[in-house]
């Protein structure tokens, strides 16, 4: 069996191993939040602000933190990011008040908003666009499986103590900040040179003008609002209220969606390289809304599984295709470029649960589903209209490759 880590530059193999125990450590915390935010006497809606801070200061610190790594690199942005979480979560571990709490998962974000960018950073800078693809389903994979086996480790230390998963959590963090900071080194990860040709330097303005990056950021808000969003609002409770189905049927659904994503990850990202990333974007998206509007009409348990099993499959084809457009345009460190990419990702974060839940209040989950699969209906006619952004691709179909359309505006 060929290796995943095959032709690509040991970076990534690095970049993977630290965050995989990101990925451990995040799943295994993430059940345990809301019902230790709980202890202290709290509403719902302050539980809610808990989880939702963490995004909110990801999000606002998105362009600080792709400053950092144009100024001191991907290996000091990305260890020192994990090591603030690290210590944030220990604190919030060791709270004795909702304030204390809700104050140390904000601060935790600005940490998390610096290793993610300089992760994308790595991935988008340090991989030619021939095996792009492939080493953004490589770092998922590691992201998707560490975030399955948390949970599950989490679940048993919260039967010893609420707080045992952040001290578990926070553990997890430091590994990975160790191994990033010993062994992520390569030619391509470091600060910038303060010699080097600005014109070698992507701006967000610059980047802002090419049409394939302004379609990665709207895939990337709606994908997140869909994917993510919709799992963590108001889908759990639309098996349990309206299936009248339990909380199995729902952890059920997650698992057949993560497996499916799991297992054709690999092939979706060998089939952005190969057959572009326009092909790739198509495909994912119409699958993915195949699984949408079999969701909208679901009337029973079995229908709800299929039509996760549906939304994996294709979130294995389009999940790595924004994240590669974006490496395939920029020139030279970006980091404020990444940034963006990654804030409109927090974004789809932030708003798809809160509209989400707001259309189901006023009035029905299938409206809000139905919603959802309209604005990803949007999305899929986007992904027709992506001009490829794979060079060699480009260069295998014309001897005159036709790339004005990623040249910024004038």
């Amino acid at each position: 069996m060929q290796s995943p880590f095959k032709d690509l530059p040991r970076e990534i193999s690095i970049l993977v191993a630290a965050s995989f125990f990101v990925a451990v450590g995040f799943g295994i915390v993430l059940p345990a939040i809301p019902v230790f935010a709980q202890t202290f006497g709290v509403n719902n809606a302050a539980i809610g602000l808990v989880i939702s801070m963490f995004a909110i200061t990801r999000f606002a610190s998105g362009l600080i933190s792709g400053k950092l790594v144009d100024l001191f690199g991907e290996r000091v942005v990305f260890s020192t990011g994990v090591f603030m979480v690290a210590l944030f979560v220990l604190l919030a571990g060791l709270s004795t008040t909702y304030t204390q709490l809700l104050i140390f998962r904000a601060a935790g974000g600005l940490g998390s908003s610096m290793f993610s960018v300089a992760a994308g950073s790595v991935i988008m800078r340090a991989v030619d666009d021939e095996h792009r693809g492939r080493a953004q389903a490589v770092y998922n994979g590691a992201f998707l499986f560490g975030g399955i086996s948390g949970p599950a480790i989490g679940g048993v230390l919260s039967l010893i103590s609420l707080r045992a998963p952040f001290f578990a959590y926070s553990a997890m963090l430091l590994v990975s900040g160790v191994i990033a900071h010993f062994f992520l080194r390569g030619e391509k990860i470091g600060k910038r040179d303060k010699n080097s040709d600005e014109s070698e330097h992507t701006t967000v303005r610059e980047a802002l003008a090419m049409k394939p990056y302004r379609t990665a950021l709207i895939l990337v808000f709606i994908g997140n609002w869909v994917i993510f969003g919709m799992r963590t609002s108001i889908m759990p409770i639309f098996v349990i209220e309206t299936l009248k189905s339990t909380t199995a049927v729902v952890g059920y659904g997650f698992a057949i969606s993560a497996v499916f994503q799991g297992a054709l990850l690999m092939r979706g990202g060998r089939i952005s390289d190969s057959k572009g990333r326009r092909y790739a974007s198509i495909l994912g998206s119409s699958i993915l809304l195949v699984g949408l509007i079999l969701l909208t009409v679901t009337v029973h348990p079995w229908m709800f599984l299929l039509s996760m099993a549906i939304m994996g499959v294709g979130g294995a084809y389009l999940s790595t295709t924004p994240a590669s457009i974006v490496g395939d345009i920029i020139r030279g460190r970006g980091g404020q470029v990444i940034a963006v990419f990654q804030m409109a990702g927090d974004a789809g974060m932030i708003v798809g649960p809160l509209v989400l839940g707001a259309l189901s209040d006023m009035y029905s989950f299938r409206t809000a589903f139905a919603v959802s699969t309209l604005v990803f209906a949007f999305g899929v006619f986007l992904t027709t209209t992506i001009p490829e952004t794979r060079q060699n691709y480009i260069s295998r179909k014309s001897e005159k490759p036709q790339i004005i359309n990623l040249r910024p505006l004038d």
